[in-house]
Order: C-alpha cells, then structure tokens, then sequence
C-alpha cells in the first residue's frame, strides 16, 4: 500500500493519495494492486462519509504504461483483456461506492488519470496552465479504454464527446469547466482538499453517477435518432478523410461511442476493452508510441545533447536576413522572450521582416490567443537594422540568407566578430556541408548549422548539423536555444543534405521519375496521399519552388558534389526542362505542375499531359505506392549507415516532423523495423530488379536482417 496513503479523518473522510515511485504516477502492476486494496478497504470502512482521491505529484496522473502496452502481442488479446477488465471494475466499485468521491486534480490529468476522475461524482482543479485534463490516446494510436469513451459519452452525448475523443484535446482549466468535464476550480492546489471536503460534506446525496441514476439518458439521444446518426454519419465521413483509412483508432472510437448509447453501461465498458486490446497490438499503435512518446521524449529531454555542459539560455539573438526564413526565426524567438536583431541589407528590408511578426501577432489578437498589451512586448524584442554593429554581444548569430557559399562567407565574416565571448554562429541551411560554410568563420569551433522548416512558426522541428570542428559547446547552445523557443531538435553530422532534405529530395526525385515514364500525375499525388504523405509530392515541388531547386542544384554542382551524396538527377532534368522551356518555375512564380487561378482551386497544368502522359503505360498502383514510400526508408536508412543520422530516434521524429512521414509508420526507420527487416529487403529487392539500382536495399537494413536485430 505504500504506492497509495489512506487517511481518515474526523468527519469520516477518507483522502486516498496516490504516490507512486518514480516521477509520476501511472497504470502500472502497482497501480492496479493498490486501486484494488483501497477499494477493498473503502467498501469495509465503517462510517465513510466521503472519499477524496488526490496526487502527491506535481501531476495527478500521468495514464497507461505505455511499455506495458508495446509489449502486447497479438495472441495475447486475452490476457490484456482481463487486466484491463479488473482494472475497470476497481473504478466501476469507486463509483459505486454509497458516499460521494471527488478528484481533486492537482495537476495533469491526462489518459487514464483522467478516467480515474471520470469515476468520481465531482472533479475539482486548480487553476494553473499545467492542470490539463483530456484523453489523448488517439494520438497514440489507441482510444481510452478504461471507461473514457463510455463515461464522455454518457456524461456530454456524441455530439460534444466526439471532438474531444477524436482529436485528443489537452483542455485547460476554464476549458475543462465550460466543456462540462470539471465542476469547480480553485486557485491554489492548497485549496483542493478543503474543497473536496467542504462539497462532500454538503452533498451527500449526489453520490449516484448520472449513467446510474433512474431514467438516465444520454445528452442528445441515441443513434437511432435521425439527428444523432446524421451527426455520427458526418464524423466517420470527417475521419475517413482524415486518416485516409491508415489509423485504426478513430474509427474504433467511433464504433465503441456509437455502441455506447444503445448498450447497457456495463456492456459498453466490455465493448470499449475489447477495441482497445485489439488496437494495443496494432503495427500502427505501437509505432506511434514508440516514435511520437518514448523516442520523442528521450530526443526532448537531452538524449541528444553533450553531457556536463550547462544549460544556457539566449538572451540576445542576430537573425541574418529577414526573408521569409529569416521573419520567422526572428518571430519565433521574439514570442520566446528573447531580444532579436533582425539585420537585412536595408534599414526597409528589415523592417519589412519585422512586419511579418506584427502581422501574425494581428492575427493572434483578432482570434483572441493574445493581448495586445503582450502582442506590444513582443513586437517591442525584435530590432529592425542594416547595421552590423547592432549586433555586438549577442549570445547567438542565425544566419538566413540565400543558399550560396560566397554569400553566407561574406556575412559570417561581417556578423561573427559582433559574437559575445562563447557566442556561437549558426547558419540555416538545407542542403550546404557545415564543415564547408565554416571556413568562413575565424572559430569554426563555435560555427554550427540550424536547419529551420517553412513556415517556423508552424514546423515544430528544426536539425542540427555538426560540421567537423564544431564542439560540444556549440552543440549544447544550439540544442538549449531551440528548446528555449519550444522547438523539438534533431541532431546531425555534416554532410550534403544533411538527412532531411535529402529524403525529401528522394520523395520529389520518384514521383519525377514517376511522371518522366509517363505515369498520370493526379495518379501519383493522390497514391502518395494514401499512403499518408500530407501532400503530393508535385505539391510539394510547386511549394518549395522549381526554381529554388534548380538554383540549389546549380550551387551543388557549381562545387562539384551535385549527385555524390544522393541522386536529384530525375528532379533536377524535369525541374530544368519546365523553367528553361515552359517557365514553369513553382507555385510563388504563377504555376508550375499546377496552375493557381485566382478565386478557384488549383488544377494540373493541362500542358503536362501532353509533355509526359502515356496512356498505354500501366504500373501497378501498389508498386507506384511502395516506390515513393521505399524511396523516402532507403534514403533515410542510408543517412543512418553513413553516420548522418545518429539515431534511428532522430531519424524517426525528423522524418514524421520535418518531412511529413506518415504517422502510422512511426517514422521511416521504424517503418522498416515493424514491416519486418527481411520482409524488407525482399521488397526492395524486387523494386530494384523492376525499377533500378536505387532501390537497392541498404547493407545496414540487410546485415540487420540476417542477424535478426533492429535498426537503431
């Protein structure tokens, strides 16, 4: 019982702590024993007047074991079954107690802790921005299973229940409240139990859940009423959409919620277990957790990151250039408290940069996310200047200007004297070797590549490259400062490409290849989205722009190395062939594999047809799908066997961040991992001897297959 503390006090209240080892407290063997003891106890306690249920944690209850679940097989439904089931029927007893049960919810309460209080006749929280309470577990790749889908449904109706399930949401105190999920918050977690004790001494009578008392009927109805079934037809349409049919979690939600309303309440709860043993074995459950909660959070906390350096923040940050990469990094930085000199090669350049911010802090204010009072402050850290000596003491130097080695030289010799002593100079960029750019810099040492994603303030992702001599300190800066403005960061070794534009180049390269032998591009943007891809890749191209990357591949091969690291020929021979003979250079120069009409949606440029269709071509969609997926897994197992990538970790979160891989595979290289490494090789194989040489499996993926281990 030492997980859980039992007190009574003189009212005959009994307060059950929770207080298990470790940081937090979870849905572990322990947890489940000692629920079963103190239910136990409180069921033969003489005198119990009420129970409150609260957390000696900075949060109230973190949910599930997440490595108990990844080690669900299938065949073993059964006996994950039954613990759930005896788990479920602790909290059913709770709620079933004959005195009133009050959470008193200190903190977060997330997943199964906040089933826990779902259990309760009342849930109280303190009000503070880290007291967040929600099911989240669609985002693992699972549904809520010990009583969430029921008890949401039954206590809010599908109508209000759905969006929440569905999306996951992470509701806020005042949130919580409006959305009927908590019934009161207070301002101070010392004021949590006076609460809990004060409401059960005054109400004793409301110790019935609402699905337990007489004529209970659920908010709204249920699916027979026409309104109902229309509102749950529209969300299983809404979904489908969404996941594409990849993610079997919605639609498992959707079952068990709409089963909810026409079942018995205990019935439900059977059915609600049974969804959830079946999703725990799921391929696509366990690779979201693997990749998105354990590698995520190990990449998050520092897995990365030199040891025995201490942690610093920037104060004050130069941003070279205020393009479009350049405004966003300044943003994202200002809005994190730090003081920004945005440098551009006009005193009305720059300050058109800082416009941007102002702009999205407009925004912000109209939607009601900010006042204007903090949108002043923020707007208040960026400075506008031509002046490189604004830029003197600065902690940190992120240079933003064009893809061009002779440019980022001249800037870096202006810029990097202006460095505080220890200061280090970051360039941003796609594609060019750190180790190179570096030369530039009288402390290559200090010198470090920051490879932020379009838009910054909406990619959560930035990669951090190593060039040979850039140290550990360096290193630790640059780690701390995209941490600092919330980033998550992949770490690197120089090479050109680095890991995520060269998988991404083998994304756009395939689907060009796919087009130049005459395959239908509507054919090849709607298999890519099948697959998961968030966009096609001649999407994609239009985006980033045809010109940007043939000026990119004219750099590479100006310096020689163009198609010596990885190959961009297909891309860079059509890219070439739509700006030098049809002026097709991307979406910013009026058009390129698509038209943008004003006013109406995009469509591909009919003239495509003629320059690459063959109708009599006939490639099957499944290898058209493998191809674009096998391209993008080979490419990155490669950056892992070249030492590029560090980490299967960093492979995975960069890839599903920064590249858009689809979520149920887990990231590429876990992708390869679950698919099975012999299973594997065998299909790349036969791509190879079908579509060449590129397909080739990787002899890391190969070696690891015969000795039966995992790419790591």
């Amino acid at each position: 019982m030492s997980a859980f503390h039992y007190d009574k006090d003189a009212d005959g209240i009994v307060t059950v702590t929770m207080d298990m080892p470790g940081p937090v407290n979870a849905m572990n063997a322990l947890y489940r024993e000692a629920m079963a003891q103190t239910v136990e106890r409180l069921q033969q306690e003489p005198d119990l007047k009420g129970v409150v249920i609260a957390s000696a944690k900075p949060t109230f209850f973190a949910g599930g074991d997440l490595k108990e679940l990844l080690q669900v097989e299938p065949g073993g439904e059964a006996a994950f079954h039954d613990r759930v089931e005896a788990m479920k029927a602790d909290l059913r007893r709770i709620e079933q107690l004959p005195v009133p049960v009050v959470a008193a919810i200190n903190g977060a309460a997330l997943g199964g802790g906040f089933e826990i209080a779902l259990a309760c006749n009342r849930r109280i929280i303190v009000d503070k921005p880290s007291a967040v309470v929600g099911l989240p577990e669609v985002t693992l790749g699972l549904l809520p299973g010990a009583g969430g889908v029921v008890r949401m449904v039954h206590l809010l109706g599908l109508e209000k229940a759905l969006p929440l399930l569905l999306e996951g949401r992470r509701l806020k105190p005042a949130d919580a409240l409006d959305a009927g999920l908590v019934d009161e918050i207070v301002e101070d977690a010392g004021q949590l139990l006076s609460a809990a004790k004060a409401w059960i001494r005054s109400s004793s009578a409301a110790a019935i859940q609402p699905w337990d008392r007489k004529g209970h009927r659920i908010p709204g109805g249920t699916v027979q009423i026409p309104q109902v079934a229309q509102q749950l037809s529209a969300a299983t349409a809404m979904t489908a959409k969404k996941t594409r049919g990849l993610l079997p979690a919605p639609g498992r939600i959707l079952a068990v919620a709409a089963e909810a309303t026409l079942l018995d309440f205990d019935a439900a709860l059977v059915v609600e277990t049974r969804a959830l043993a079946h999703l725990a074995t799921t391929p696509q459950a366990k690779n979201i957790i693997t990749t998105m909660f354990f590698q995520m959070n190990d990449i998050n906390a520092g897995a990365s990151r030199p040891k025995g350096i201490d942690k610093r923040v920037v104060c004050k940050l130069g941003v070279l250039g205020a393009g479009m990469m350049g405004q966003g990094i300044a943003y994202v930085s200002a809005k994190a408290g730090i003081e920004v000199v945005l440098l551009d090669v006009s005193i009305e350049a720059a300050k058109n940069g800082k416009a941007y911010t102002e702009r999205l802090l407009a925004r912000s204010i109209e939607k009601g996310r900010m006042t204007e009072a903090d949108a002043a402050r923020i707007l208040a850290r960026i400075r506008p200047t031509a002046d490189y000596a604004d830029l003197a003491g600065a902690d940190l130097v992120v240079e933003a200007v064009f893809e061009n080695v002779d440019l980022k030289a001249a800037v870096t010799q202006q810029a990097e004297p202006q460095l505080a002593d220890g200061g280090v100079f970051a360039t941003n960029t796609s594609t060019l070797p750190i180790t190179l750019l570096a030369k530039a810099a009288r402390r290559p040492e200090q010198f470090i590549g920051i490879h932020f994603f379009s838009p910054v303030d909406k990619m959560p992702l930035v990669e951090i490259i190593c060039g040979e001599q850039t140290s550990d300190n360096a290193l630790a800066r640059a780690f701390d400062y995209a941490r600092q403005i919330g980033m998550t960061a992949i770490v690197v070794n120089d090479s050109l490409g680095f890991f995520t534009s060269r998988t991404i180049g083998a994304f756009i390269d395939e689907s060009c290849r796919l087009l130049q032998e005459g395959v239908d591009p509507v054919v090849i943007e709607n298999l890519a989205r099948q697959i998961g891809m968030p966009a096609g890749p001649l999407t994609v191209f239009d985006e980033v722009s045809l010109e940007l990357m043939r000026k990119v591949n004219d750099t590479h091969k100006a310096m020689g190395v163009f198609g010596k690291t990885y190959d961009a020929s297909t891309s860079d021979a059509v890219g070439t062939l739509m700006i030098n003979q049809y002026g097709r250079g991307g979406r910013r120069y009026g058009g390129g594999f698509y038209e943008y009409p004003k006013g109406g949606d995009k469509h591909i440029w009919p003239d495509l047809y003629g320059l690459f269709r063959k109708p009599e071509l006939d490639v099957p969609h499944d290898d058209i799908k493998d191809r674009i997926l096998f391209r993008q897994v080979i490419e990155a197992i490669k950056c892992l066997q070249e030492g590029v990538l560090r980490s299967a970790a960093d492979g995975n979160v960069g890839s599903i961040l920064g590249i858009g891989a689809p979520l149920w595979t887990g990231g590429f290289i876990q992708f390869a991992n679950t698919f099975g490494l012999d299973r594997f090789v065998a299909r790349a194989r036969a791509l190879q001897q079908a579509y060449g040489e590129r397909f080739a499996p990787p002899h890391l993926a190969a070696s690891a297959a015969v000795e039966g281990r995992l790419l790591d």
